[in-house]
């Protein structure tokens, strides 16, 4: 199908990219638009090559004067987790032979927060919410503890804040994030992190940016993987299994 076509050369100015943006994000994965304006979109283009850098396709159809047309094609459902910056070469390739997350042993169905709940040999700590009931947290330092082994505990706070600590080759099952914006700080080990459309090495330094909603997995490297997470205070932040793609 064609998808739908955008005109925004009737629309003032501050209002074209949003615009954009809202039409974009009404897309089914997969689907595409024609957007129709009257200048090459350059700084347009900019903003998704930053909101959605891997996560859509941008051909231009036509460059005639007065009318540049462009297709913008959608390739995942939300903005893509990725590493921001970091101990690495820009040119680092993204992990291709490495085994299946489903290969570890993960988590399948226990309610936890964020990126904390792992099963392994070792017992696990998930990182629950705040309050009474809340599960013991690990001490730092124990080389096969596994879960959330430091959390930010002060009541009066705007921020929740968690070290996980993964044992060898063990990982996070894939799930959607909830519904806020988490940044994680790669601190020991490594591991890869897995995406809706590809996998992601880490390594100790990077700075990793998961973006709401977005499908991620974690699994841990033949060293173990330790990562600090900080994101906006709320309670009860449960994990959902990722929705079956048709």
């Amino acid at each position: 199908m064609p998808g739908p076509e955008l005109d925004v050369r009737p629309l003032p100015k501050p209002g074209r990219h949003p615009a954009v943006f809202a039409a974009y994000d009404a897309l089914a994965v997969g689907d595409s638009l024609v957007l129709v304006n009257d200048h090459d979109p350059r700084h347009l283009r900019e903003e998704f090559d930053t909101e959605h850098p891997g996560g859509h396709d941008w051909q231009y159809e036509d460059k005639a004067p007065g009318e540049w047309r462009i297709r913008i094609r959608k390739l995942a459902s939300t903005s893509l987790p990725r590493v921001l910056t970091g101990a690495r070469r820009p040119d680092s390739p993204a992990v291709s032979d490495s085994p299946a997350v489903s290969d570890s042993p993960v988590v399948s169905d226990s309610p936890v927060v964020s990126d904390s709940a792992v099963v392994s040999a070792a017992p696990a700590f998930p990182d629950a919410a705040d309050g009474p009931g809340a599960p013991a947290v690990a001490s730092p330092g124990v080389p096969d503890a596994s879960g959330a082994v430091w959390k930010l505990r002060m009541r009066d706070r705007d921020l929740d804040s968690n070290i996980i600590q993964l044992p060898p080759h063990a990982g996070i099952a894939p799930h959607l994030g909830p519904d806020l914006d988490v940044l994680v700080h790669i601190l020991d080990g490594g591991g890869r992190l897995t995406t809706e459309l590809d996998q992601v090495p880490l390594v100790p330094g990077d700075l990793v940016w998961l973006p709401r909603r977005s499908l991620r997995a974690f699994t841990a490297g033949p060293h173990g993987l330790r990562y600090l997470t900080v994101h906006q205070r709320r309670q009860a932040l449960v994990l959902a299994p990722p929705s079956p793609r048709v």
